[in-house]
């Protein structure tokens, strides 16, 4: 938010005229509240309207529009983006891109290698530093500093390519810091980061400053018996997380899991938005909904986002 809509915007509040709007709640929330566009819908200008006029945000996370890839955005329709965002006024958290999100050579096929793409993504990876460069042009373009990414598709026993993977994590890093980016590790069931254990020793490996994890709870509560919140979040550097996912999850008795409405799944987000207000977190609090239980991307994102308020209000959180 630029200096002179802030004291816009206090000034107003002063005055009571912001008591109970949605720019007022935005510039007061602890967090940058978000949704990632593509779940809502693949139409760009419609999930901005939501986000942006419906869930009062001013905030909004990059990974698809028009059935394409961010990273497979032409020319034009990245200017389009562009002319969207103003048009409602919302700043970029990430680039949420599939980066690192392949094999890694030489090892056995993951049995979560997908037999199709991902989010209209399809890199292998040899392709992947020319999709980091890309992925850096973008975040330039979308006035972001963030660029989200994975430590490839999960193998049984990562331990002989553990440190092959950390260099390539630590070189993708570098080249982020040399443009004054952020590289987020997603912590992702289907990759060799889960969790916030497997995540603790990655963050080790890899000490770069700007090389900080994409906290999904969500994620690391389809591992069965894990419990994100408190157990896993207690185990993370604080100063090390730079961006959070938001979704739920429920466990079935057979062991295995189903997405969940935010706030009606295992995943404490009362207690976890406590601490996170509490540690001094102050970045991205992004709803990825997954969850479809409400019959259409949009009508269940709608779902989901109410529960994320309603959390924030249990925890006694102005968003």
């Amino acid at each position: 938010m630029s200096a002179s809509r802030r004291e816009f915007l206090l000034g107003l509040a002063a005055t009571g005229v912001l008591a109970n709007s949605s720019a007022w709640a935005s510039m007061s929330c602890p967090f940058r509240l978000a949704v990632i566009n593509d779940e809502l819908t693949e139409d760009f200008d419609r999930a901005c309207q939501i986000a942006s006029q419906d869930f009062g945000l001013s905030w909004i996370e990059l990974r698809g529009m028009w059935k394409k890839n961010i990273t497979e955005l032409n020319a034009k329709e990245i200017a389009d983006a562009q002319q969207i965002l103003e048009k409602y006024k919302l700043r970029v958290t990430d680039i949420a891109s599939p980066l690192f999100k392949v094999d890694w050579p030489g090892a056995p096929l993951s049995k979560n290698s997908p037999k199709r793409d991902q989010f209209h993504a399809d890199y292998d990876f040899k392709q992947q530093d020319t999709l980091l460069d890309h992925c850096i042009e973008l975040a330039k373009a979308f006035h972001t500093d963030r660029i989200r990414c994975f430590d490839f598709w999960r193998l049984d026993d990562p331990k002989p390519y553990r440190a092959a993977m950390n260099d390539k994590l630590r070189e993708a890093a570098e080249k982020c810091a040399k443009h004054d980016l952020i590289l987020l590790l997603e912590n992702e069931m289907a990759c060799n980061t889960g969790t916030a254990e497997e995540a603790v020793g990655v963050l080790n490996a890899v000490p770069n400053k700007n090389f900080m994890l994409n906290w999904d709870p969500g994620n690391a509560a389809t591992f069965p018996d894990n419990t994100p919140y408190p157990n896993g979040y207690n185990l993370l550097p604080m100063e090390r997380i730079g961006h959070c996912h938001c979704k739920d999850v429920k466990r079935k008795p057979d062991g295995k899991y189903e997405w969940a409405a935010v706030g009606s799944g295992v995943v404490d987000w009362v207690g976890q938005f406590r601490a996170l207000q509490h540690d001094g977190y102050h970045y991205a609090v992004s709803l990825e909904t997954h969850w479809r239980g409400a019959g259409t991307p949009e009508a269940s994102t709608r779902i989901s986002m109410q529960g994320l308020k309603d959390s924030l209000k249990k925890a006694d959180i102005s968003c």
